[in-house]
């Protein structure tokens, strides 16, 4: 995919995400916020990052380091595990700038972990962010797993409005976890092999990447 081609998509995408009607459904619908988490860290993110592609120097680049790529990972947890603590999620459903800062904070981790991954300086660091990108879905799934079997809301200050699509509460939070763990899980996960695959294969550019 062509860089531009790839950087027009990520950007179209973001800005579908949180100028279309997602947010405004937030407030009643899990399924509606985890539509906007998913789509900012596994699909608008990875986009802008194969059409940003960080220069020799730069601080993404830097980070592309063993070290400061696992530090990077542990703070995408943190962030994202964070986030969907009951207290902190319903203040990100509830109030809008709440839900900026969280949204915000998503794209930011995505990117800085995304772009360490993809572009390391090196066959061992690209062995290293293929382990960062399975250990990210490992954890999604995780997160997402517990979501769909957990027996209560985690959102406790619901609005009178139900969820839609004929839902109930905790059926809309089934599915949004089951979300996270079928796209955040896979698409992390698929990542992550097919940069293992260019480490065994002696490569160094990501697959099909194109100046």
């Amino acid at each position: 995919m062509r860089r531009a081609h790839a950087l027009s998509a990520g950007a179209a995408f973001l800005a579908l995400t949180w100028a279309g009607p997602l947010p405004e459904n937030v407030p009643r619908s899990f399924l509606a916020h985890m539509t906007m988490h998913m789509s900012v860290v596994a699909v608008a993110a990875p986009l802008l990052v194969l059409g940003m592609r960080p220069k020799t120097g730069t601080v993404l680049q830097r980070v592309s380091m063993s070290p400061l790529l696992a530090a990077a990972a542990l703070f995408d947890l943190i962030v994202i595990w964070g986030w969907h603590t009951p207290l902190a999620h319903e203040a990100a459903r509830t109030r809008p700038l709440y839900l900026a800062a969280e949204q915000a904070s998503f794209l930011l981790v995505a990117l800085l972990l995304w772009s360490s991954a993809l572009y390391p300086r090196s066959g061992q660091g690209r062995l290293f962010g293929a382990g960062i990108l399975l250990f990210t879905s490992m954890h999604m799934s995780l997160l997402g797993v517990l979501i769909s079997l957990a027996q209560t809301p985690i959102c406790r200050k619901l609005p009178q409005d139900p969820p839609p699509f004929g839902l109930t509460t905790m059926q809309d939070q089934q599915i949004g976890g089951l979300m996270m763990l079928g796209v955040g899980g896979t698409v992390y996960l698929a990542a992550g092999l097919m940069l293992l695959s260019t480490v065994l294969r002696g490569q160094s550019d990501i697959p099909g990447e194109h100046r």
